[in-house]
């Protein structure tokens, strides 16, 4: 009887120590999961940051090309250019120092 009763209790340590690692191992993919999604979307929102200031780059560079002096302001790069600037995503910093030096352009994401 003794025998039996040690036998019993170690059958349910042992299944409640591998069920218990069951359990800890889903939940680390979980949080693996989780963690690579927020990865994910930090770099999206980082690519989408870099796509906007190259595309007034390239504008820029290009209106200095076609008409001789860079764009006055970002107003008029979206009204000629057919740029779209999400204002509640982005906010452009577009400084013209003059009109024959390469404006300083720098865009930054709106934090949610």
């Amino acid at each position: 009887m003794n025998m039996s009763g040690r036998v019993f209790k170690k059958n349910f340590f042992v299944s409640l120590i591998s069920g218990m690692g069951s359990i800890i191992f889903t939940v680390a993919i979980v949080i693996i999961i989780f963690f690579s999604l927020r990865q994910t979307e930090y770099s999206s929102r980082a690519e989408g940051v870099r796509i906007l200031e190259e595309s007034i780059m390239r504008v820029a560079i290009h209106s200095f090309a076609v008409e001789g002096h860079f764009p006055e302001s970002i107003a008029y790069i979206e009204e000629n250019y057919n740029i779209f600037i999400d204002r509640t995503r982005f906010v452009v910093h577009y400084d013209v120092f003059a009109a024959n030096l390469l404006p300083d352009i720098r865009v930054f994401e709106l934090h949610r």
